[in-house]
């Protein structure tokens, strides 16, 4: 895909065996990089539990998450992203840091979720998934956090380590999706992380 000409700004992998590399983003409505902050606690609570599991960045952007995540030891990382400039861009940076352990997938995440579910099936690791779905709505996005929802009742506890949600603060987020119970949320302002767990994960943890 030819790249577009298009305002960028970057962000930079802050811990882990690619520290300082740079992330390029594009100035698009649909992406948009999560707050150092909020990167930063998200990472300060997985700390070293994502060393040797998969991690799932469904709503990729440019990957900065997921390739966070590689950075501190995740085995393998797949991504999800729709918006072709956002995927170009995703296919640079994950190039440039991390090709060998990256697994990109280019098409509307909850078409191809199921994609990325069968081959984490087989691989039977234990799986982080990641979404971020787009806070801004526009016409057939209206109903993104049910759709997100439904989706995430189809994980099977059998491969789930851990569902992350990061979403808008105004949003009330259940008690429970599916047979993952939440364990913890942390707000931002404008943004909230949501933490989702089996039970078999949290008797664990």
């Amino acid at each position: 895909m030819k790249k577009e000409r298009i305002k960028t700004f970057t962000t930079a992998i802050t811990a882990g065996k690619h520290k300082g590399k740079k992330i390029e983003i594009p100035n698009i409505a649909t992406t948009r990089s999560s707050k150092s902050i909020v990167k930063e606690s998200l990472f300060n609570t997985l700390q070293f539990e994502i060393i040797d599991k998969n991690f799932v960045e469904v709503f990729a952007g440019s990957g900065s998450i997921g390739l966070e995540a590689l950075s501190r030891g995740a085995k393998e990382c797949y991504f999800i992203e729709y918006n072709k400039t956002a995927f170009t861009y995703l296919q640079e940076n994950t190039r440039r840091i991390d090709p060998l352990k990256s697994h990109l997938i280019y098409g509307d995440s909850f078409e191809k979720f199921s994609i990325v579910y069968e081959m984490i099936k087989k691989s039977r690791e234990k799986t982080y998934f990641y979404f971020d779905p787009p806070f801004f709505t526009r016409k057939g996005m209206d109903d993104i956090y049910d759709k997100t929802i439904t989706l995430i009742k189809t994980i099977e506890a059998a491969v789930c380590q851990m569902v992350i949600i990061e979403h808008i603060s105004t949003l009330n987020m259940p008690d429970k999706i599916g047979t993952l119970s939440q364990i913890k949320q942390k707000k931002f302002g404008k943004s909230t992380i949501s933490y989702y767990m089996p039970k078999e994960q949290q008797e664990c943890a």
